[in-house]
């Protein structure tokens, strides 16, 4: 007749969920990823041509002015 031994197993075997959670972490950064850098690049999200001409105009909204504290010296 056979002999089987059955060795235990040892205290390592119990998982803590580890894996599950850096899996969770790279799941979320390569959804991420796909958003700022997929999503563009299948849409051709390429700037409109300026044809050399750039609008260097700064509109600036009107402030009361206030004289400045070198002015009362």
């Amino acid at each position: 007749m056979t002999t089987v031994i059955n060795t235990p197993p040892s205290g390592e075997s119990s998982d803590s969920g580890l894996g599950l959670v850096l899996g969770v972490i790279l799941a979320l950064i390569l959804v991420a990823l796909f958003f700022v850098y997929g999503l563009p690049a299948i849409r051709n999200n390429n700037a409109v041509p300026q044809n050399g001409n750039i609008d260097v105009n700064i509109t600036l909204p009107a402030s009361e002015t206030t004289p400045s504290p070198a002015a009362n010296l």
